[in-house]
């Protein structure tokens, strides 16, 4: 347990740190006064399991810093507000946070859209912004002259890049897409195009699915008959599942 929490320990106190001094340049500050840190992340909904381990990751992590002092003599103070896997309510929640709040740094990112969607926030408010989950390419790759977005979660074009070169290793020679329709499924998108590209590869189709579908039959019969010998699929746990239920249904044996 100790070994797995050891970076979050580290980034945390760094994050924080190199945002408190910035601050303390411009304003001062009582040395009882918390350095307030922000979560913005799904705390209701179908990720509100994922919601609730950041906060136990960062929970532990602030408990231990202050348990040693604390940083720059300051305790940590966690503040969560609760984005319900929702791009308008998490830019409305990381807006609270830095702006009423005063954090000194915002992580969260369960969802791309919802990351998408705070990170021109970020870069206006010249908060930093540390993304811990999302895998969106442009997350980071934002084009901002002064980027205040970073990350520690994987990069959807390095993972697909992966996926495709295991799938090759495995025999895939038609693959067919089933991707969440939104931000994050369009990015995946983009990296599987670019790295069957590469190796010369074509796929058999491009299907969506949808947070809210119930039976994913139709698209998957689609890419069945195109030809598809292995799905490469991108989706949170509730249209995942169906997926592979609807799998079963049709009785098609397909590697995903």
């Amino acid at each position: 347990m100790r070994k797995l929490l050891s970076p979050l320990r580290r980034l945390l106190p760094c994050a924080a740190a190199v945002a408190s001094l910035g601050m303390a340049l411009s304003a001062p500050a009582h040395a009882e006064e918390p350095i307030k840190v922000g979560l913005v992340a799904a705390l209701s909904g179908q990720s509100a399991k994922s919601g609730e381990a950041l906060t136990r990751g960062l929970t532990v992590a602030i408990e231990e810093i202050n348990a040693n002092g604390g940083i720059l003599g300051r305790p940590v103070q966690l503040i969560r507000r609760d984005d319900e896997s929702n791009p308008a309510k998490g830019m409305l929640a990381a807006r609270e946070l830095a702006q009423r709040e005063k954090v000194t740094v915002l992580f969260g990112g369960l969802d791309t859209p919802v990351s998408l969607a705070i990170v021109p926030l970020a870069n206006q408010l010249k908060v930093p912004f540390m993304g811990v989950w999302a895998a969106g390419t442009k997350i980071t790759e934002n084009g901002a002259k002064d980027n205040y977005v970073f990350r520690v979660s994987a990069v959807d074009e390095l993972v697909d890049e992966a996926l495709v070169e295991y799938g090759t290793r495995q025999g895939m020679q038609k693959p067919g897409m089933i991707l969440i329709n939104n931000p994050w499924g369009e990015s995946n998108e983009i990296g599987f195009k670019h790295a069957l590209e590469k190796r010369g590869m074509t796929y058999a189709g491009i299907e969506r699915i949808e947070d809210s579908d119930l039976d994913v039959v139709p698209q998957l019969t689609r890419l069945k008959n195109a030809g598809t010998d292995t799905l490469l699929m991108v989706g949170n746990v509730g249209p995942s599942a169906q997926v592979v239920k609807s799998l079963d249904r049709m009785g098609w044996d397909v590697p995903v």
